[in-house]
Parts: C-alpha cells; structure tokens; sequence
C-alpha cells in the first residue's frame, strides 16, 4: 500500500512564498499522475495542480500564476512551490494520485499552510 508523506508547511505573511513536498512510496512512481489538494477548515479538498507522468502541469484558476508544481522521479517526489501567497491560501494540503476525479492512495497527514499578517 503506498504511504504518503507531506512536509515543508508553515505560517508566513502575505506575498511570502514556501515550497511543500510529498514523498510517497509508491513502485513505478514515475507512471502516476499526481495532485496537489487543499482543504480549509468546514471546506471542501479542492484539487490545486497536478502533474502527469509526462510532467505537464495544470493548476486551478485559483493559483494559476502563483504557484508551480514539479516532480523528481528519481526521489519519488513532488513539490508545489507557492508564491505571492495570499490569506485564502491557508489550508492544509495533500497530495495524492488522481484517476479521474477520483484520488487512488490512501491519504496522508497533509502539511499546514498559513497565510496571516
């Protein structure tokens, strides 16, 4: 069963930037799509980037811009580097394997972001 493991959230000022990444033990990583999710307290997860195996990029009109997402086979990793952050950008944030709509592994703990003067 593959296992999840995000890192690198933290609380910074408006405008700041932070980079998160998601390590995951998956075989084959390199044929997996992965995404990036957010979700805020009494919210949704909402899917945010995701990457294919091809490594093209797609983000939601949201981040669009703003935050960049990027794959390392060799260490079985995603980041998601965010900048310009803006308040509504706090949420804790995941990273799974969509198929469709439909994410596929089990999920992890999610790292916090926080975006507050």
């Amino acid at each position: 069963q593959v296992q999840v493991v995000e890192s690198g959230g933290g609380s910074v000022p408006p405008g700041g930037s932070l980079k998160i990444s998601c390590a995951a033990s998956a075989i084959h990583f390199r044929i997996y799509r992965i995404a990036w999710y957010r979700q805020a307290p009494g919210q949704e997860r909402d899917l945010v980037a995701q990457i294919s195996e091809d490594a093209v990029p797609e983000y939601a009109d949201s981040v669009k811009g703003r935050f960049t997402i990027s794959r390392d086979n060799a260490r079985n990793t995603v980041y998601l580097q965010m900048n310009s952050l803006k308040p509504e950008d706090t949420a804790t944030y995941y990273c799974n394997s969509p198929v469709g709509s439909i994410a596929v592994w089990p999920w992890g703990q999610g790292t916090q972001v926080t975006v507050s003067s």
